[in-house]
């Protein structure tokens, strides 16, 4: 079984307390090795592009295509010839807090979405951003609902030069998508070979209008490997896709001004039903916490009760042992897990005030009224190597 280790918590003074994460834990890197320096390279070729260099930069995000897997089935594929290096995504290690900063140049720390699911009373409580749905149900209905809920300004708007998002038809449209889109055109996309022919034709307007940039977004990959598993064939077999579209969309811009990025927002591992902790077990638990879990089955937050703060630890630390970890969530900002700020003003409610790492391989799940169980067998949301680092893959087209 996995013991826990202690890093060091950032910041000043000598006195932090050290920050206690599961073995083997990789922490985000917030600088160039990671996905919020990958954004503020792009705001500076945006800058820099009459230069010379490419007029077009298109950035494909794949869902879910973690470095690791790249690593052990992408020998001899166009995308791992390609790849430069790993980057580290953002903690957490999932779609709600990569994508976002990805579409906003803001750390989670900023952007307050802090895993599927966040903690937020003027909604209701606990609930889904993405798909702005309650858990346990219900659509989210609310004065002013994405300005209150997304304060903040996306990336596109902020870019000296045209942009376009190229999104799946299911969520191109979606009010996630339009907020956090603003600035740019959205086009939607009707699979991954139309993806490609989507990007191509964004390409060509944006190429002939002095250039731009293209972000471009494939999920396929993701739910695949929630609902098999990450190494599983049809995963493997939709990664055989990807590399051939990537092909398809490197000849199609062969000899034009562009340069193709891709990257991921997280990776995956595996966690068997066997190794799936439900606190339906414990029902004393329920007692000790305000509400539902949020954040994330690999990383789950809480809200515990005042008072019962001892008792939380001592169940933590007697039933789930080395299986998980618990920390004061304030330690994971002093610590800088979620990034630079300035603080999201609804930072400490979003986090509540403790969070549960779980160990590799582990998840965390409670049950809510009116929730659909959802069997996962690939997860994502921690901190192990497998989840955090996503491959950093470059094409030069004008020399394809």
């Amino acid at each position: 079984m996995m013991t826990p280790v202690e890093y060091p918590a950032a910041g000043p003074g000598a006195e932090q307390p050290a920050l206690l994460l599961p073995a083997d834990a990789v922490l985000p890197d917030y600088g160039d090795g990671g996905l919020l320096g990958l954004v503020g390279g792009i705001r500076r070729w945006a800058l820099d592009r009459h230069r010379g260099g490419a007029a077009v930069r298109v950035f494909w995000l794949i869902d879910g295509l973690g470095d690791a897997f790249l690593c052990r089935h992408g020998a001899g594929s166009r995308l791992h010839a390609h790849r430069q290096r790993a980057l580290t995504s953002v903690f957490p290690t999932t779609t709600a807090s990569a994508v976002t900063t990805l579409m906003t140049g803001l750390s989670p720390l900023q952007h307050g979405l802090t895993g599927w699911f966040i903690h937020d009373a003027r909604f209701g409580g606990v609930l889904a951003p993405l798909p702005l749905e309650r858990r346990g149900g219900g659509r989210l209905r609310a004065p002013l609902l994405l300005r209150r809920l997304f304060p903040y300004a996306s990336l596109y708007g902020q870019l000296p030069c045209p942009s376009a998002v190229v999104a799946p038809r299911a969520i191109a449209h979606s009010p996630f998508s339009r907020r956090h889109a603003r600035g740019a055109r959205i086009v939607a996309h009707a699979g991954l070979d139309d993806m490609v022919v989507q990007v191509a034709a964004v390409v060509a307007a944006l190429a002939s209008d002095g250039g731009g940039y293209v972000h471009a977004y494939y999920d396929r990959f993701d739910a695949l490997s929630h609902q098999h598993g990450c190494n599983a064939p049809a995963v493997v077999d939709e990664f055989a896709r990807l590399d051939a579209a990537f092909g398809a969309l490197l000849a199609r811009l062969a000899g034009t001004p562009t340069e193709v990025l891709v990257s991921a927002d997280h990776g995956f591992i595996d966690s068997p039903p066997a190794q799936c902790i439900d606190l339906a077990a414990w029902p004393e638990v329920a007692a000790m916490l305000d509400g539902p879990l949020f954040g994330e089955r690999r990383a789950a937050l809480c809200r515990v009760r005042a008072g019962a703060v001892d008792e939380f630890a001592a169940f933590v630390a007697g039933e789930l042992g080395a299986r998980a970890v618990l920390q004061p969530s304030r330690r994971l900002v002093q610590a800088g897990l979620l990034g630079p700020g300035p603080a999201h003003r609804r930072i400490a409610e979003r986090l509540g005030t403790h969070a549960v790492l779980m160990a590799p391989g582990w998840t965390l799940q409670d049950r809510v009224d009116g929730e659909k169980p959802q069997q996962m067998l690939g997860v994502h949301g921690g901190l192990s190597a497998d989840e955090m680092y996503v491959p950093l893959i470059h094409a030069c087209c004008a020399g394809e």
